[in-house]
């Protein structure tokens, strides 16, 4: 069966089992200190334009919102993010685990939160007059790409980095699956953007193209995020894992042509689909596909094609995320069209 459910049901890029092979009789040092997680480091910085940018390399998507946030907000803070996002739904409440609420607000079809929509949150918010009671705002969590596949514009993101800079919030961009959002079509924001406009935002490695891993990058300089995720449970102490995936991402463009594999893929099953009559909710320009299909449909898929429920619908269809990743292929793709003839 080809499993099309998710982009992290498989192992890494053949770049990078080789490289931990090679690593794997060697001795490294330990906690990130490693020749290939200074090297991934320095790469990182590289790319996203700041030389003095501060990266930290964690396991994974969950560990590295509730770390990351606990870390930039106060006691009295929550995080403001989209009723959709991932922090308010499918991680078992790990930010608000470490004592953060998680302040929703509604998002468009495509998962964003609207500039519009915060600042009007924020100009409500601070004329309650008992507002001091309140859970105090303290970052703003997006995603890209979100849930749903949308992508935030260089427009977008630099108008709700002028809110937070004018209500004093932290912005943080999850960037689970940044590899594809920077490789879809007509995108305008880049990695020197992300690096200019957010505090925080991290590049997703476990679901693309590493076994495991994300890269957290800071704007600024962290004193104390070294014992802070420490403290977490979130510092490996065999670094080198991470550091050399991420050195092994990094180098030649790797990262963006993985990330362009699975975008080019989710294009050839998005125009087969329509093709064939289907129609999305909603539509995706990344990796992550949302075709509603019939009980017909389905049930020709079952035991062929590998898919996730994204909705049941009344007439025993479904919308259903169809998800490409670094290693699937146009002969993937056209065995999933051929089981829907």
């Amino acid at each position: 069966m080809i499993d099309l459910s998710c982009d992290y049901n498989c192992g890494c890029a053949p770049e990078i089992l080789a490289a931990l092979t090679l690593a794997n009789d060697g001795q490294h040092a330990t906690y990130g200190f490693d020749r290939f997680s200074l090297s991934a480091k320095e790469k990182i910085r590289a790319a996203v334009g700041n030389p003095e940018a501060d990266v930290y390399l964690l396991v994974g998507g969950t560990q590295t919102n509730a770390t990351v946030l606990a870390a930039l907000l106060a006691p009295w803070e929550g995080v403001i993010g989209a009723a959709s996002g991932h922090i308010a739904v499918h991680e078992s409440g790990a930010v608000e685990a470490t004592g953060h609420k998680v302040l929703t607000l509604e998002a468009d079809r495509f998962g964003r939160l609207a500039p519009e929509t915060l600042e009007a949150y924020l100009t409500a918010f601070y004329a309650d007059e008992t507002c001091p009671h309140m859970v105090q705002p303290g970052a703003v969590y997006l995603s890209q790409p979100t849930e749903y596949g949308g992508l935030y514009t260089a427009a977008q993101l630099r108008a709700i980095r002028a809110l937070c800079d004018r209500y004093g919030l932290r912005l943080y961009v999850d960037g689970a699956r940044l590899a594809y959002a920077l490789a879809a079509p007509g995108t305008d924001v880049t990695l020197p953007l992300l690096g200019a406009c957010c505090d925080a935002f991290y590049i997703g490695g476990t679901k693309c193209g590493a076994l495991c891993g994300e890269a957290v990058v800071f704007r600024e300089k962290q004193p104390h995020f070294f014992p802070a995720h420490k403290q977490r449970g979130a510092l490996l102490a065999k670094g080198y894992l991470l550091g050399l995936q991420f050195d092994t991402l990094f180098t030649d463009g790797l990262y963006l042509r993985l990330g362009k594999q699975a975008v080019d893929c989710a294009a050839a099953l998005r125009e087969g689909l329509e093709a064939l009559g289907v129609a999305f909710s909603p539509e995706s320009g990344t990796n992550q596909q949302f075709p509603i299909l019939s009980a017909a449909q389905l049930a020709k898929l079952d035991g062929k094609i590998g898919y996730e429920v994204w909705q049941r619908l009344p007439d025993g269809g479904a919308v259903v995320r169809l998800c490409t990743s670094w290693r699937t292929t146009l002969a993937d793709i056209g065995a999933a069209l051929a089981a829907l003839q």
